[in-house]
């Protein structure tokens, strides 16, 4: 029996069908049997044979389905799913959900793309399959601009058709100043232990029991986000500076490390009830999770790479290595920036690059130490109008 076979025997609607065609008396008869079926208990050193041969034939989208099937098959597959699947900073891969707010690999960028729709003011990010700029991609984040009287939010959400701060697929949001100058990224969830939560018109209703107590209220800063002011109108790039807060300064050094989110918080698991959420087992991460970060100056610091002036074209060129085909103003390429010492090759290696390729269409690539999920809320600032920026 084949791989794909196994998993589909498995399946939990295919014990429903074939528990709905026999009668009351014998159901509770058949579901004891599924629950005691072959593969169930299956020997652990022959289970974790198996599935760690799935987890390194599935190695890409949309085969890597298979991996989180059987995550999803019983309590013993999903165990050793849990311990098998790596975080995208050791294997460079995407699986589940939590995935998006884990960071990136450490020795590549994991190419991505955003597709806008600017009747409805929604984008959208994908995980590009091949290495063409343009492919069918597999969806991991979306995105929805919300207007207000002082201020634009983007909320983000993990469902491409329910991006509401009350769904249960809300994983955190981006706020913009009334010119765009400024933003911040909000987590719904602490990124670390210690986080300190910011007071909003939400999270007080929550306290006064106004709502449900299934409505994400939690809004952590996680990055600032500062575009510089254009007052004389000279023309070229923007400049930009990216404070992440929940990420220490040491973490770009040799040997460094990052907070990493282990779990989704209960609102969202709710959402995805047969997916596993796997724990990192680095020791370094638990210890250093248990408290908040210190300040603003021990935090990593991205700034935007600056272009050199193209005679020939007549331009600002960044080498953006084939990734970005049209000419923009939202085209930029962030490092770190050596705020307390000087400069180092980690601070020459792009953290993040973000451009166009189409009218609605534009490439972002990310590595560690950010993650999808602060990848796309710092591509998103890019999008705003900025009044005085330009």
């Amino acid at each position: 029996m084949s791989i794909r076979s196994i998993i589909q025997d498995m399946r939990m609607p295919r014990s429903q069908r074939v528990v709905q065609d026999v009668s009351p008396a014998t159901r509770s008869e058949l579901c004891d049997g599924l629950a005691q079926s072959c593969w169930e208990n299956m020997p652990q050193e022959l289970l974790r044979e198996v599935l760690l041969k799935i987890e390194s034939s599935e190695s890409a989208w949309p085969p890597r389905k298979s991996v989180v099937a059987c995550a999803g098959v019983c309590r013993s597959w999903r165990l050793i799913t849990k311990e098998i699947v790596k975080t995208p900073e050791l294997s460079g891969r995407l699986t589940f959900p939590i995935s998006v707010k884990q960071p990136g690999p450490r020795d590549f960028l994991l190419q991505c793309f955003i597709k806008r729709n600017r009747a409805t003011q929604t984008y959208f990010l994908y995980l590009s399959l091949t290495n063409a700029l343009t492919d069918d991609g597999k969806f991991l984040l979306a995105a929805r601009k919300c207007r207000r009287p002082t201020c634009t939010d983007y909320i983000i959400s993990l469902h491409s058709d329910d991006m509401s701060k009350g769904s249960g697929t809300y994983i955190g949001k981006l706020r913009s100043n009334f010119l765009g100058t400024k933003f911040t990224i909000f987590d719904g969830q602490p990124p670390h232990a210690g986080a300190k939560i910011a007071k909003s018109r939400s999270t007080r209703l929550v306290n006064l029991k106004q709502v449900s107590p299934r409505v994400p209220a939690g809004n952590y800063p996680v990055a600032h986000i500062s575009y510089e002011l254009n007052v004389l109108g000279s023309r070229g790039p923007r400049r930009m500076q990216c404070i992440m807060d929940a990420i220490p300064a040491s973490a770009i050094q040799p040997g460094g490390v990052t907070p990493t989110q282990t779990e989704l918080s209960l609102s969202n698991m709710e959402s995805f009830p047969s997916l596993p959420f796997f724990r990192s087992k680095s020791n370094r991460t638990e210890s250093f999770m248990s408290g908040p970060l210190a300040s603003q100056k021990d935090v990593v610091v991205l700034r935007n790479k600056s272009p050199r002036w193209h005679e020939q074209l007549q331009c600002w060129c960044l080498n953006f290595h084939g990734r970005v085909t049209v000419a923009s103003v939202k085209n930029f390429q962030l490092v770190a920036s050596p705020e307390n010492g000087p400069a180092g090759p980690e601070h020459e290696k792009i953290i993040l690059q973000f451009g166009k390729i189409g009218k609605d269409l534009f490439t972002m690539d990310y590595r560690y130490p950010i993650s999808a999920f602060h990848a796309f809320a710092i591509c998103l600032s890019s999008f705003d109008t900025k009044i005085a920026c330009e």
